[in-house]
């Protein structure tokens, strides 16, 4: 044996150190977590309504995502997007069969499955700056919702975190910077709790392996350097890292009851009627009842005036009818124009008609609301078109390549056009913002009428071809705008849910499901701006470039250090 053989052998064992392994969450726990994250997130949503469930669906995501790559991280968003839009999107399948159920359920998941992606690509952020993961959180799903809103064809709003905070306290965000600074607070809120149950995780976790420096042996526990609590200490301070988290949560969420709302309007006060007429039966043939529609929403205007004759009711300024309660153009059709102008006349009251108009091309259709006075009719200066039609509902973009994968598409013969002009109704006592059914989830389509100069936000819908849940869930948008733009509001169905929402997002007089109902209601208008209607889009494209920003520092960062495969 050689002098350096012995000097080996008897040389004193190499001290163990912590190895960095950057680990994620085993695949075993991080599927079922992705999968509970979105079925966290579905309960926060109308009809169920538990919004604290839309943070903890966040921090599930977040955590089952960490450290994965791209792939993992992208399939386990997948997965939660999944488990959120196909049971929250079920409503689409009622009448139309499941195929665009499925279709839209799989697309709007994989924005979820970006954001997976997103999350994971950032991790070394987080390894590097523990306190930054509320922050990139928040960030990255503003900037996935910013890019869901848009594509494809104007895309598809539904689902945003921002709209299942409708009793929440967070919902008092919105007056600041609207739906995006709400699902910035939201996600926030979820970035702090996985960074204290993070801690958690990997300090009571059962240890595993370590190698002696400079050697490949097993011999001791596994630490993350990233994760380790401190070896000494106090016990607060070993803690820390839960608890600090955990209270800025509870005070972000408490602290959002301090943003002052509007609750009422400081102008002058209007009496409005919705007729909620109902349908002969739900489903898509309620255009095959036409008629019966509008005669039903007539009828019901008819007994509205008998009560405010006998005095059992106040004489409205204004009557609003939803969204499809005239099929029949009024314009072109002597007698539906008649009906509605005997209910106008009867009533005394101007009423805002939701009506289907034909033109201005052949095999052209509107989708409109259109104001009908007494004694002299339709005012034509008074007209709005439904600015974003409904792809594949109210028209069918790439036709040829549509039908090749459901025929139904033929199902919508005439393409609605879309209006080029905000909402913005003058009834006389009132300036209406008018958006028509799904408008209401699009903020700039809400927006440009409270900046042309609408007092009153009226949103006309028809929920006859879906259900109570998604009428909830679209009751709950109104109520955001609502607080948004510092307007009372109001939605007009056909068929449910109607009612009048406050300007802090307190709901009055909300009607059954599949009955025929009127509500009347005093509101006091509002023409004061609140911040969020004066900063506009600019909170969302700040939020959206900083989280671009993120993305390209995680870029960086991956090219200084080695990252564990996940």
């Amino acid at each position: 044996m050689t002098t350096l053989d012995r000097d080996e052998t008897h040389a004193p064992a190499a001290p163990t150190r912590p190895v960095v392994t950057g680990r994620p969450l085993p695949l075993r726990v991080a599927a079922p977590l992705a999968v509970a994250a979105g079925l966290a997130l579905l309960v926060a949503f109308p009809p169920y309504g538990v919004w604290p469930l839309a943070p903890v669906g966040v921090a599930l995501l977040a955590a089952a995502t960490h450290r994965r790559r791209l792939r993992a991280g992208a399939g386990l968003g997948f997965l939660t997007g999944v488990a959120l839009f196909a049971p929250l999107l079920a409503w689409t399948n009622l009448h139309t069969g499941y195929l665009p159920w499925v279709l839209l359920s799989l697309l709007q998941a994989g924005y979820l499955a970006l954001l997976g992606a997103a999350t994971a690509w950032v991790s070394p952020l987080v390894d590097r700056v523990r306190w930054s993961w509320p922050a990139l959180t928040g960030l990255l799903w503003v900037g996935q919702e910013a890019l869901r809103d848009r594509t494809p064809f104007g895309g598809f709003p539904w689902g945003r975190l921002a709209f299942s905070q409708d009793t929440s306290p967070l919902l008092r965000l919105a007056s600041l910077g609207g739906a995006p600074l709400v699902t910035f607070a939201v996600a926030l809120l979820g970035g702090l709790l996985v960074t204290a149950a993070w801690h958690t995780w990997t300090t009571l976790r059962p240890t595993t392996l370590t190698h002696p420096a400079g050697t490949g042996s097993t011999t001791g526990p596994s630490v993350d350097s990233a994760d380790a609590a401190p070896a000494t200490g106090s016990s607060a301070r070993r803690w820390a890292p839960v608890a600090v988290p955990a209270v800025v949560a509870v005070a972000l969420t408490a602290g959002a009851l301090l943003v002052p709302v509007a609750a009422a309007g400081s102008g002058a006060t209007v009496t409005v009627a919705i007729v909620q007429g109902n349908v002969p039966r739900l489903g898509l043939d309620f255009n095959a009842q036409r008629q019966a529609v509008l005669n039903n929403h007539v009828d019901a205007t008819l007994e509205l005036a008998a009560r405010v004759a006998a005095g059992q009711q106040d004489q409205p300024d204004l009557v609003v009818w939803p969204e499809n309660s005239s099929d029949i153009d009024p314009l072109r059709n002597p007698t539906a124009g008649a009906r509605i102008s005997q209910a106008a006349d009867t009533v005394r009251a101007p009423i805002l008609v939701g009506a289907v108009l034909l033109g201005p091309g052949a095999g052209q259709v509107r989708n409109a609301g259109i104001l009908w006075r007494p004694g002299t009719g339709a005012d034509l200066d008074q007209l709005y078109t439904k600015r974003h039609p409904v792809p594949f509902a109210e028209y069918v973009p790439l036709r040829d390549v549509a039908r090749m994968v459901s025929k139904q598409v033929d199902l919508i013969r005439n393409d609605f056009v879309p209006g080029s002009t905000p909402g913005v109704v003058r009834v006389g006592p009132a300036v209406l913002g008018d958006v028509i059914c799904f408008e209401v989830a699009y903020d700039e389509v809400v927006r440009d009428t409270v900046t042309g100069g609408a007092q009153l936000l009226v949103v006309q819908t028809n929920n006859a071809t879906f259900d109570v849940a998604e009428a909830r869930q679209q009751l709950a948008m109104v109520r955001l705008r609502a607080v948004e733009h510092g307007r009372p509001a109001l939605m007009a169905s056909t068929v449910g849910v109607s009612g009048f929402v406050a300007p802090d997002g307190r709901v009055s007089d909300a009607t059954g499901f599949n009955t025929r109902e009127v509500v009347v209601r005093q509101l006091r208008l509002d023409d004061g701006r609140t911040l969020a209607t004066r900063l506009g889009w600019w909170p969302e494209v700040a939020l959206a470039a900083l989280a671009a920003a993120a993305l390209v520092g995680a870029a960086v960062v991956r090219r200084r250090q080695r990252i564990m495969p996940g």
